[in-house]
């Protein structure tokens, strides 16, 4: 049965955490990535393949011997079938309500290091983008005027306002803009506003070569200003179905985020792995 991280901390049940703690040369996942295996559940993920089966195994004859705590260091060679190249050495510790408690904490300090990103408009393009950042490390607000059409969006988290252009000036610092509305007028007022806070992560705006040139000759500023501006959106696979159009958008922006860490996001990943080490 497959769980989230922060359900499986509370099923009271006898739990095991297997977390990276080390790694050398090639290697699935960074140290620090960890999960949680029950008898009957497994939650998050320490890179799949043999490794994780390896991990799940041992830790559930851990439970079965109600051991608490044990190492595992595991060459990534064809010996367990990966051919990474590196080692892995894995620490197993049993659930107890100290841990449970730095888990909990640590689940909400990634969770409030998570960059936000405002997508404006909540038609076609806007609901299967957020939907798919839904998915991603990363908190997606879908923001729209309109009611109707944010109460097709599904389970994603929504904001109704009358004056979208207003939410960029509450935005955290390093926050990434989809600007995809009904309105020409709005979208360049969103825009705008978006590349005047000189801090955003991505700001892109959906249209063409064309529609990026009005907006330029609107704005009146020079091609240094708006050089934080990408439009059209999602590269160029030619492709206009919104299904299509987000997951190239999603992709095109968690690349531009990965290349702009948001402020502190190592020291708060580091001391998260200091606690549970």
């Amino acid at each position: 049965m497959q769980r989230s991280l922060a359900e499986m901390i509370e099923t009271g049940q006898p739990t095991m955490l297997v977390e990276v703690a080390s790694v050398r040369g090639s290697v699935p996942r960074e140290a620090g990535a960890w999960m949680l295996v029950s008898v009957a559940a497994v939650a998050g993920t320490v890179g799949g393949g043999q490794l994780e089966y390896m991990a799940i195994d041992r830790a559930r004859q851990l439970l079965r011997r109600s051991a608490r705590s044990e190492r595992m260091s595991v060459p990534l060679g064809p010996e367990i079938g990966q051919c990474c190249g590196g080692r892995v050495t894995l620490a197993l510790a049993g659930l107890d309500a100290g841990l449970a408690e730095t888990l909990r904490r640590r689940l909400r300090a990634e969770a409030d290091a998570r960059r936000h990103v405002l997508i404006f408009g909540a038609g076609h393009v806007g609901r299967a983008l957020a939907a798919a950042l839904a998915l991603l490390p990363v908190r997606a607000v879908l923001i729209d005027q309109r009611a109707a059409e944010l109460a097709l969006a599904g389970r994603v988290e929504t904001k109704l306002t009358p004056i979208p252009e207003a939410e960029v000036a509450d935005a955290p610092p390093g926050s990434a803009y989809v600007v995809l509305t009904h309105d020409h007028a709005l979208d360049f007022l969103i825009v705008g506003a978006a590349l005047d806070r000189a801090d955003a992560s991505y700001v892109g705006l959906i249209g063409s070569a064309t529609k990026r040139a009005r907006f330029v000759s609107w704005w009146g500023r020079g091609a240094a200003d708006v050089a934080g501006l990408t439009c059209p959106i999602g590269g160029a696979s030619g492709d206009k179905r919104p299904a299509v159009i987000a997951a190239c958008t999603a992709a095109e922006l968690m690349t531009q985020l990965g290349a702009r860490p948001a402020p502190n996001d190592s020291e708060v990943h580091r001391n998260d792995h200091d606690r549970t080490a």
